[in-house]
């Protein structure tokens, strides 16, 4: 008991870093059978990322009392530190604004009760076969005092659940062919009918977790020691391991020098372009539909890593229907214009009125990443990376069928590589076969930081795209 104390004291005089966290447990694992009598389990992961070193992640707490009081209060709140809050510590901006929003979303006043909010979650994470994500959810839909037979598949879940499987289907994998009608069907079912403003909760929670999935994919999270798939009891063996996570060394590779001056050079010269001659709207429109007809032969990875999880499919219906590119085989989808409907103009309000103060969250959150900035790439500091991100941003609408008049597609070729634009498609479109190798295979020289940043602006970028088909289907059936 004199370790549990001494533990506790440290917690209670508010001293606790991360590194104290991660010793505490690593001790409690060096107690013997003999000790304790029973097994200890052991780390199956090294840290919480596949991808990322332990130490980098680690000491980002130490060198930055802002993180480390962020993961504090975070600790306070829940009782626990997640993988995926280690991991956006890089950003600590960010993580503040992530953090408030979810706290926002799953406990404060709402029109949906707690425990619908974690099954939600539960459905939404389960689309794309993140157990990382339902476990977390299903542990917090039980403590919450949610019915465990729900948890036997969505089917034992109550008929206005159910109802969601089809918005939740539609919005992970292809958002652009949702319509008033699937609203109405919600909005009308009688005696199980959802209400404008609890719709409207249960669409930020889904396009939340969607885009989560994504980032723990994209992240290559790995479950906590405490968690299903985090820990074995016996030795841990090489066995265990992935190949690949082996064989992939750092991805430092040699031949990839001079990546980062290329990148800069054509920003500038675009940027020279941009201000000698602008093109006309028939030539941006050209360039949006060339580079959203692109965006369909970039095919996203195989399945080729071993990652071990639960079967989640029971969480939701219809496994095999998953993303397909829009406009194949002769189907016409209409491009989602953002003048006709944006998130600033429209979306924002209503979110806003519905479901008071997540419009001001969520429009602070994608502010957040889209500006975000340290004006720094790989080794170079000054560097004005707007355009980058922005390309960033618009390649992703556009893989959504989304387009901004105002800017030109042309850009984005100069500026995204293949391996980052393959990378870029299956994380934000099918974030389960995210491989470690396709995470070191872009942008090679640059920091394990700026990937986690990239990853962010991937993330909010996928939401803002189904928050605003849901949105506008939402405005349509109102209208």
């Amino acid at each position: 008991m004199r370790h549990a104390t001494a533990a506790t004291e440290t917690m209670e005089n508010n001293s606790f870093t991360v590194t104290d966290l991660y010793k505490i447990c690593t001790h409690c694992e060096r107690l013997s059978k003999k000790d304790l009598g029973v097994s200890i389990p052991r780390p199956l992961g090294n840290g919480p990322s596949r991808f990322i070193p332990e130490k980098e992640i680690l000491q980002v707490s130490k060198v930055d009392p802002r993180v480390q009081s962020i993961f504090e209060d975070a600790f306070a709140a829940l009782g626990r530190l997640d993988n995926i809050s280690l991991v956006m510590g890089f950003h600590p901006q960010y993580l503040e604004s992530f953090l408030r929003t979810q706290h926002y979303l799953l406990q404060m006043d709402g029109p949906l009760s707690l425990h619908y909010r974690h099954y939600i979650g539960i459905m939404a994470a389960a689309r794309h076969q993140c157990s990382y994500l339902v476990n977390l959810h299903v542990n917090d839909f039980l403590q919450v005092g949610g019915d465990p037979k729900w948890l036997n598949g969505l089917d034992g879940a109550p008929q206005k659940l159910q109802a969601l499987g089809e918005l939740n289907k539609i919005l992970a994998h292809r958002p652009w062919l949702l319509t008033k009608a699937h609203i109405e069907h919600l909005l009308k079912a009688e005696e199980h009918s959802w209400s404008l403003a609890e719709l409207i909760h249960a669409v930020v929670l889904l396009t939340h977790y969607h885009s989560l999935a994504s980032f723990t994919f994209g992240c290559g999270i790995t479950p906590e020691i405490h968690s299903d798939g985090g820990h074995t009891f016996r030795p841990v063996s090489l066995s265990q391991y992935c190949v690949c996570d082996i064989a992939n060394g750092n991805g430092k590779e040699d031949g990839v020098s001079g990546e980062v001056e290329v990148l800069i050079e054509r920003m500038k010269q675009l940027q020279e372009c941009r201000d000698e001659e602008e093109a006309s709207q028939e030539e941006m429109a050209t360039r949006f539909e060339r580079e959203k007809t692109e965006s369909m032969l970039v095919a996203t990875a195989e399945d080729e890593e071993c990652v071990q999880s639960r079967d989640v499919s029971r969480h939701f219906e219809d496994p095999s229907y998953g993303y397909k590119d829009f406009s194949r085989r002769g189907e016409h989808v209409p491009t989602f214009r953002v003048q006709d409907y944006s998130w600033e103009d429209h979306g924002y309000s209503l979110v806003n009125r519905l479901y008071p103060d997540v419009g001001q969250l969520l429009d602070e959150k994608f502010q957040m990443a889209y500006n975000l900035t340290y004006n720094t790439m790989a080794m170079h500091k000054d560097v004005d990376t707007s355009m980058l991100r922005r390309a960033i941003w618009n390649y992703i609408h556009c893989m959504f069928g989304i387009r901004y008049d105002d800017y030109d597609y042309g850009e984005i070729n100069q500026l995204l590589d293949r391996s980052f634009k393959v990378y870029i498609k299956t994380m934000v479109c099918s974030p389960e076969k995210t491989t470690k190798r396709m995470y070191e295979s872009f942008w090679r020289q640059f920091q394990h930081s700026e990937k986690v940043h990239v990853n962010l602006l991937l993330m909010e970028a996928r939401m803002q795209a189904e928050l605003l088909y849901a949105l506008r289907a939402i405005t349509c059936y109102m209208t």
